[in-house]
């Protein structure tokens, strides 16, 4: 009957303690070294062995007893320490946060970062020029003739020359083929390049503006042919559009600069108004190619006997409109904040072949 009016009283404390140096203060009063039931568990040598044991047990369970309510207690004291200051510090996360920046990538460098993507996939470096030219890089060395339409001022922008200086003119650079000629000056062979750039020519319409941008690549060896050519540009095309196949259609054509030359179709459907790459039965030319002239070789300190390879140009720009729908070339460069952001893209959105050009 002690025992049991001793357990109702200590364990009503411990409901009763409303912190935990409350709590402290039941726990020496029962347990501690001078407690009440320390002090009971003291008398217990003075027994008759009997008496002893059956005390020794009782008093043992009520100590455990004890002992589990106040860690119960502690416990809960805890955790209510814990929801009161939570509770100061509260944050509604469900705010809105920041608005995202009204400032996007521009179709232009969107297209450029994916074409060198799918190009460094297969090998090809970034070889870069100077977009003023000097005459002999932009057309001599490229086996362009001097009577070429290309080298005339309707077709060309020549930079002015001071006062009695008799030599050829530097241009803005009409295409990126004279980085071909620097890479294999400053690489020598075997070497796989790709050169995107600006590029200028006097043109103007809803297909062609007076600078826009082009990509040519290179691709040196012993035994390279065109058979090496179709394969790298079907995988292009394949990978750039993200269609499982797509067919490519050479077709006989001349460029100074390659021969044999070949200017390339692609496969595609207009049904309903959409373009749609690889199926259907039009045909659309997009780039030019064929294999490196042995007097463009030359030119660029390149053995033409030992040495073969192709190259090829495109213009960014066009396939860009061809991929992204877009219908005039010329609001690529008008600075229209409207247009930049419908057909912009996000500054996280970086294309790679594994995850995939365009999200």
């Amino acid at each position: 009957m002690e025992l049991d009016a001793l357990r109702n009283r200590y364990l009503a404390a411990v409901l009763a303690a409303g912190d935990e140096a409350a709590l402290e203060e039941v726990r020496l009063a029962a347990l501690g070294k001078k407690g009440e039931i320390s002090a009971m568990m003291a008398t217990l040598g003075k027994m008759e062995p009997e008496a002893r044991k059956a005390a020794g047990a009782a008093l043992n369970v009520l100590k455990d007893e004890i002992d589990a309510a106040l860690r119960a207690k502690k416990s809960a004291l805890a955790d209510a320490a814990l929801d009161a200051r939570l509770a100061t510090e509260w944050l509604d996360v469900t705010l809105p946060g920041r608005p995202r920046p009204r400032g996007t990538i521009h179709p232009v460098s969107q297209v450029t970062e994916e074409v060198i993507a799918i190009f460094a996939d297969m090998g090809f470096a970034v070889a870069e020029g100077p977009q003023v030219e000097s005459d002999w890089h932009n057309f001599d060395a490229l086996n362009i003739p001097p009577e070429h339409p290309a080298r005339q001022e309707h077709d060309t922008f020549f930079m002015a020359r001071a006062e009695g200086d008799t030599r050829p003119p530097h241009v803005l650079r009409t295409h990126t083929s004279p980085v071909q000629i620097r890479a294999m000056e400053a690489r020598g062979a075997p070497v796989r390049i790709i050169c995107p750039g600006r590029v200028y020519r006097m043109d103007m319409d809803h297909t062609h503006t007076p600078m826009f941008h082009q990509v040519e690549g290179l691709a040196l060896g012993r035994d390279i042919s065109m058979a090496h050519l179709k394969w790298t540009l079907e995988e292009f095309c394949r990978a750039f559009f993200e269609v499982p196949s797509v067919e490519l259609r050479f077709r006989a054509s001349h460029f100074p600069f390659t021969e044999p030359s070949a200017e390339v179709d692609i496969r595609c459907s207009w049904a309903g108004g959409q373009l749609k790459i690889g199926e259907g039965d039009s045909w659309l030319e997009i780039l030019g190619s064929g294999m490196v002239h042995p007097k463009v070789l030359a030119a660029g300190g390149i053995d033409p006997t030992q040495w073969q390879g192709f190259a090829f140009g495109m213009g960014i720009d066009r396939i860009a409109m061809l991929k992204y729908g877009i219908p005039d070339l010329r609001a690529f460069f008008e600075s229209d904040l409207r247009w930049l952001r419908h057909y912009g893209f996000s500054a996280l959105d970086m294309p790679t072949v594994s995850g995939g050009l365009s999200r």
